[in-house]
């Protein structure tokens, strides 16, 4: 005799329990990861580092090429005043140097010097346009007055075998060691255009910092 009565019992609504396309359950205590939309973009980032980076090469770029420089003294020209090694920072702002001021300037062309010679060389400004440079017992004299350069150690001695007329756009410069400079007394006055910057302070060694 068939059994046609219904069944009481209630059909589970939905999909069955469990996976149904063969993946394994993760393990039990660890939860699912899904990815996470905050993550910082790998591209983006390298970006980012690589505009920072750019923008501080610029900027080194830009302070050594209108701003400041270090120098190191590469002869005996300004001894005692700066020694062979010692480092100096060149302001590039002072184009417009004074009577006095220590300045950096390309070797001119009437001064070629030799193959190892250095290209910039340091010396101090010693006669500004309009100025008359000549030399007696020792002393420099401007336009006929000595000139009191307390930057030389006592016994200096300044020789010229001739005034130096300076003319508009020119200077004039000597080096702090006379007896063993080849300065502005052998190659005349040099174009205010082939100025670097003026020296302002020894940084090189630690034991001799200080202001030029």
């Amino acid at each position: 005799m068939s059994d046609d009565r219904l069944s009481t019992e209630v059909p589970p609504v939905g999909p069955p329990p469990g996976p149904t396309d063969g993946a394994a359950p993760p393990p039990e205590g660890k939860a699912i990861r899904f990815p996470d939309a905050r993550e910082p973009d790998r591209m983006r980032t390298a970006m980012s580092w690589g505009l920072t980076i750019l923008i501080a090469l610029a900027v080194t770029f830009g302070v050594k090429t209108w701003l400041v420089q270090v120098y190191s003294i590469p002869s005996t020209s300004m001894v005692p005043t700066l020694l062979v090694g010692d480092r100096v920072v060149v302001s590039k702002l002072n184009r417009d140097p004074g009577r006095g001021d220590v300045i950096v300037f390309d070797r001119p062309a009437n001064d070629p010097g030799g193959p190892n010679d250095p290209k910039v060389l340091i010396k101090r400004v010693i006669g500004l346009p309009g100025d008359t440079v000549s030399a007696a017992n020792g002393k420099v004299l401007v336009n006929g007055k000595v000139l009191h350069e307390d930057y030389l150690p006592a016994g200096v001695t300044t020789e010229m075998t001739r005034a130096i007329k300076v003319a508009d756009g020119q200077l004039l410069v000597f080096g702090d060691n006379r007896p063993s400079s080849q300065d502005g007394r052998y190659f005349g006055t040099i174009n205010k255009k082939l100025i670097v910057g003026r020296a302002v302070l020894r940084v090189w060694p630690l034991s001799r910092i200080g202001r030029l």
